[in-house]
């Protein structure tokens, strides 16, 4: 049996997905959505058991997806991953960075310097190590990267905490310095700065939100959405920012 798809549909089924933070939250909604939309997802993160869990669904409506555990604050094991990527499906089309991290401790008055160490290198340090690591293979797809970053980081938010702020503001320069430097490889990026998403990283605030404030804020599903959106654009077209808030604000 022949296949009779044209190759611009063939193109579409191979593309691959890495998706850091893949096991919860935004990430693991963005991987959904984007499995449905025919990518072959690698989901990456911390816990082994979460990554799992979202490739099961995943696998279980028809989509592909793969799991490779990461630390992505250290360098050679993004190096590693990035080269059983390669191995494994052999091409890189797009990358999801949702990894993320606050803590209770963000004030001046009350933080630490191990905390806010560990917040920037995992809001920022391990999201430049990431695309770094990839982008050999991203030049050759013309791929696409979507930076999952914050209100915080469109708008100065004071109580989202000294790193958080500073971390977040930071990849601001870091998608348009991307976006400026790779064009000419067809590589595009956005910085995608939801407002307050009813996820696990609530439990991260000083004073974590009751069930009422939760309710009326954005969903994962709302971001992820957003991303596919994104990552399924032309590739011609590139959307350098975008910013999703819920309607009521707290």
């Amino acid at each position: 049996m022949t296949d009779e798809r044209t190759a611009e549909e063939q193109a579409v089924d191979e593309r691959v997905l890495w998706v850091t933070g893949g096991g919860s939250g935004m990430g693991a909604a963005a991987a959904q959505v984007a499995a449905r939309s025919g990518w072959r997802l690698v989901l990456s993160g911390r816990r082994t058991d979460r990554l799992d869990a979202v490739a099961t669904g995943i696998r279980a409506t028809g989509g592909t997806a793969d799991v490779l555990p990461l630390d992505a604050t250290d360098p050679e094991a993004v190096t590693a991953a990035r080269d059983t990527v390669l191995e494994r499906h052999g091409r890189i089309d797009g990358l999801v960075l949702s990894a993320g991290l606050n803590s209770p401790r963000r004030r001046w008055d009350d933080q630490s310097m191990t905390d806010l160490r560990a917040v920037i290198d995992t809001n920022l340090t391990a999201v430049v190590q990431v695309v770094d690591a990839a982008l050999p293979a991203l030049r050759r797809s013309g791929g696409v990267v979507v930076v999952v970053s914050s209100y915080a980081g469109w708008s100065s938010q004071p109580g989202a905490g000294v790193a958080y702020s500073a971390s977040k503001t930071a990849l601001g320069p870091v998608v348009r310095t991307l976006n400026q430097q790779e064009a000419r490889h067809g590589v595009r990026a956005t910085h995608l700065c939801p407002g307050d998403v009813a996820t696990d990283f609530l439990e991260q605030r000083p004073n974590v939100p009751d069930a009422a404030a939760r309710a009326v804020m954005l969903t994962p599903e709302d971001v992820g959405r957003a991303i596919g959106f994104v990552l399924d654009a032309p590739a011609h077209v590139r959307i350098d920012e975008l910013v999703l808030s819920p309607v009521s604000q707290h």
